[in-house]
């Protein structure tokens, strides 16, 4: 170990001191191969300090880079070889650094990670290309699009490496060309593999891409690894430009067949992250319909997006409340993600303009559902079904009708009408919640009985009921405080008064 550090010391000493020793870069780009996993680490440490100071120095060539075989021919000055062989060495520095970001070892690959990087700030500082422009800026976009690849394997979770990642991107700039980066690796790499999934790469490219931070407003823009002034000229200084670029990259993303797992994850984040970002947030329609049909809590998350755009976006989306109704079935009272199905729910069905014969569906089928529901969730959706009735009066109907139907054969309401304005729910009665006033749980039994009184106008809060679990239910059950019983009782004195007695009294045994 020592050795080795010894060694790429004075190899790095050996270059910089003179001409004479350039060779002995080779010395350091071969340990960068070592099986040592120290060995290596030293390596890059000296390839860090060997290139930067080349850099520094102005060392290597600037321009567009000859074939090395080419280096040698024409009438180029013994500098302008120098320099241009240097450059060749930096470059194959570069690809061994960019093999180290898959290295066995995590210290190998975070350290290989922070030299790229180290690189990208000193070329952004002493550029190897010439700007386009007088006056313009470079950012080594090339240079990062390495770093970004080796982030991203199709066959390894990079999440670790990515995470120590995350602080490069507090730089705007460096931020705006990542998303360019991705963006371009996602085209080239689905491409090749023919639409189909590629769970561990397209979880890579989730880790990466899911915690950008974006900015609000233009002066938000301040943070910039690039340190000239006057960036006003500059694209990557517009907040419309990093929206461009953070639209296309989500939208490439997204247009392929993700992992079912994924699609949760991406639905989770999407109205914080993701859709106050975007230049047209109702190009997500496509994605969002494709949600839909997976099922599930995917589903209903989903149809959280499609609420967002209707709402926020004036999307036209008709089919929105029969989707939801159609996710009404007896599943929703058992599932883990019923707590935020209800809470969802009640967000959807909020508005008190819904029509009465759509709402009067929706009490009915869950209504209908919460016969086989168990006590607690029951407990959660009583207070649910009530404030249905509080946001719409015309509703109650269904309560105050006496000579409707008793039991399922009687019920005019169609259950498997998939349509709610053909079920005829208005046409109904809840003979259900009626039925669940003599449920064996007594809380259920006292919920329900609510609706033989005239409801208040303030709705129940349901959020502490959303989580409740039947170990909770339990637990509430055994902590109560029991009522005193009597341990005395008067005994019966006969069935007859005293005749009784006085027949007891002939038959007693002494």
């Amino acid at each position: 170990m020592a050795e080795a550090r010894g060694a790429v010391a004075a190899c790095v000493a050996a270059v910089l001191g003179s001409r004479g020793g350039a060779n002995r870069v080779f010395e350091i780009l071969e340990l960068l191969a070592a099986e040592q996993q120290e060995a290596v680490a030293s390596a890059v440490r000296g390839c860090g300090r060997l290139f930067g100071a080349l850099l520094e120095r102005g060392e290597l060539f600037v321009g567009r880079l000859p074939a090395e075989e080419a280096v040698l021919d024409g009438p180029r000055s013994a500098e302008d070889k120098y320099r241009m062989w240097m450059r060749h060495r930096y470059r194959s520095c570069l690809d061994s650094l960019a093999e180290l970001l898959a290295h066995e070892a995590f210290q190998v690959k975070e350290l290989a990670l922070c030299t790229l990087m180290k690189f990208v700030e000193l070329e952004i500082r002493h550029p190897l290309v010439e700007p386009e422009w007088r006056g313009g800026f470079t950012f080594p976009r090339e240079l990062l699009k390495v770093v970004v690849d080796g982030l991203i394997p199709l066959n390894e979770d990079a999440s670790l490496l990515i995470s120590r990642f995350q602080e490069y991107m507090e730089y705007d700039d460096v931020r705006y060309f990542v998303m360019k980066a991705v963006t371009e690796s996602i085209g080239q790499v689905m491409q090749r593999t023919k639409e189909r999934p590629l769970p561990i790469y397209q979880q890579n490219v989730f880790s990466l891409i899911s915690p950008i931070n974006m900015p609000n407003k233009e002066r938000d823009l301040s943070k910039f690894m690039v340190k000239q002034e006057n960036r006003e000229e500059w694209k990557v200084s517009k907040l419309q430009a990093h929206k461009q670029a953070f639209e296309k990259m989500w939208l490439s993303f997204l247009k392929h067949k993700l992992p079912t797992g994924l699609y949760k994850k991406v639905l989770v984040i999407l109205h914080d992250s993701i859709l106050p970002y975007m230049n047209e947030p109702t190009l997500m329609m496509d994605f969002l319909t494709m949600a839909y049909g997976i099922g599930g809590a995917i589903s209903l998350l989903a149809l959280n997006g499609l609420f967002i755009l209707i709402h926020q976006h004036n999307l036209e989306y008709p089919d929105f409340y029969k989707k939801l109704y159609s996710l009404l079935d007896p599943s929703i009272y058992h599932v883990k993600y019923r707590a935020r199905f209800f809470h969802l729910a009640d967000l959807f069905l909020s508005s008190s303009h819904l029509p009465a014969y759509l709402v009067a569906a929706f009490i009915k089928r869950l209504s209908r559902l919460a016969l086989t529901a168990p006590p607690e969730a029951l407990l959660m959706v009583i207070p649910f079904i009530c404030n249905l009735f509080r946001r719409h009066p015309a509703c109650r109907v269904l309560v105050h009708r006496p000579d409707g139907p008793e039991d399922l054969s009687e019920d005019p309401y169609i259950m498997e009408e998939k349509e709610p304005s053909e079920s005829r729910a208005l046409e109904s009665s809840l003979w259900e919640l009626q039925s669940l006033q003599n449920h064996y749980h007594p809380d259920v039994a006292q919920a329900a009985a609510v609706l033989n009184q005239s409801l208040s106008e303030i709705e129940d809060n349901i959020s502490g009921l959303l989580e409740l679990s039947a170990c909770e239910l339990f637990d509430r059950e055994i902590k109560k405080k029991k009522a005193d019983v009597p341990l005395e009782f008067e005994p019966v004195r006969g069935l007859f008064g005293k005749k009784n007695d006085i027949f007891a009294e002939h038959f007693t045994l002494d």
